[in-house]
């Protein structure tokens, strides 16, 4: 079979896994397709931690007719007993006669360890069609297994000249209904979302995904304040709430804390101070690691923000740039964009405000 063929199945499979996106954290997304003479018997995608892996899916759907099949699966099958049986056994009785993997697993332990299991079974293997695409797709469990730590994603909105506020007054939003509705899908998205205390003392957000439909997914709520003083009045410490809520402070906090935020049921994370007296980032992200939170989106403010970028722990951003200028007297002026074009390492964005251009 041709290289062009190999890609595309595996790029269907790609589409498969994509449908797990919400449902297999801490897994990865994986989908798989098998093919016989030329034609789709088989295909399944990992649905939901905890349940039957992409691989055995597929099997169960293709029956008999997996038997001299070929396999096409995005991640290499698992080899480890877990809480599902290792897949290369299932493969290996189902009589695949070939498997093509599009990547390797992360995990430096048990990377190449099923392709070798295979091939001694006689298995044929290919590696590596659509690896990038692959890797790409998984690109949070990437990072987690190989760091330990959760895939960070750091969030804000903007005005043209770079503001992240405006007038006390003026309790709009920066960003439009579907720059919201974007967020919504993205902590959909992700394990767990971060806020310091001034944006939870200001802002006092819900930090729920609320879309039309109903969501699959509420990730944690996390609060960053060093001495755990909180207004106890927050929208997060309401029990109503779909998802719970983790205050992360310092060994600065009071006992007479600790201990109402114990009577009120709301978790308490101690993370050590670095030499600032602030949460030691890296160290907090190490223990949202051990807790199997393998995403967290960094929602701000910007004194969060720049801690995170300090620190280097910063793996993708999300910025909405809205078309307002703000400026000192912290008011909205509207401008109109007209182009953006890419200039080098930066961008120019070209944009009209009545009469006038600027660029």
């Amino acid at each position: 079979m041709s290289k062009t063929n190999h890609q595309q199945y595996i790029s269907l499979a790609l589409e498969l896994a994509e449908r797990g996106r919400l449902t297999v954290s801490p897994n990865p997304m994986v989908g798989c397709v098998i093919v016989k003479n030329n034609t789709i018997v088989g295909q399944g995608y990992h649905q939901r931690a905890g349940d039957a892996h992409a691989e055995i899916n597929a099997l169960r759907n293709a029956g008999s007719k997996a038997e001299n099949a070929t396999m096409y699966v995005t991640l290499e099958p698992c080899c480890h007993v877990g809480k599902t049986p290792p897949c290369v056994n299932a493969i290996i009785q189902a009589q695949i006669k070939k498997v093509v993997v599009a990547c390797l697993d992360p995990n430096p332990l048990m990377s190449g360890k099923s392709i070798s299991i295979l091939q001694n079974a006689g298995i044929e293997v290919d590696i590596g069609i659509c690896e990038q695409e692959a890797k790409t797709l998984n690109e949070i469990f990437f990072h987690y297994i190989t760091t330990k730590r959760p895939f960070v994603i750091a969030k804000w909105a903007m005005s043209i000249d770079g503001q992240t506020i405006t007038h006390p007054e003026d309790n709009r939003q920066i960003s439009c209904a579907e720059s919201h509705k974007q967020t919504h899908h993205l902590r959909e998205q992700v394990d767990a979302i971060l806020i310091g205390a001034n944006t939870a003392r200001v802002d006092n957000p819900l930090l729920t995904v609320r879309l039309g439909e109903s969501p699959r997914h509420h990730p944690i709520r996390i609060i960053l304040s060093s001495t755990g003083q909180l207004p106890e009045n927050l929208n997060l410490f309401s029990h109503s709430l779909p998802a719970k809520t983790i205050i992360v402070a310092t060994e600065k906090i009071c006992s007479q804390l600790i201990n109402q935020y114990q009577k009120n049921n709301i978790e308490l994370l101690i993370i050590k101070s670095n030499q600032h007296g602030q949460v030691d980032i890296k160290n907090l992200l190490e223990e949202l690691g051990k807790r199997h939170i393998t995403s967290l989106l960094v929602e701000g403010g910007m004194t969060i923000h720049q801690h995170f970028f300090a620190e280097k722990l910063v793996n993708k951003i999300h910025v909405y740039i809205a078309p307002v200028f703000i400026g000192k007297t912290k008011t909205k002026i509207p401008v109109r964009f007209s182009t953006i074009k890419n200039s080098g390492a930066d961008i120019v964005v070209t944009g009209i405000h009545g009469e006038k251009q600027y660029v």
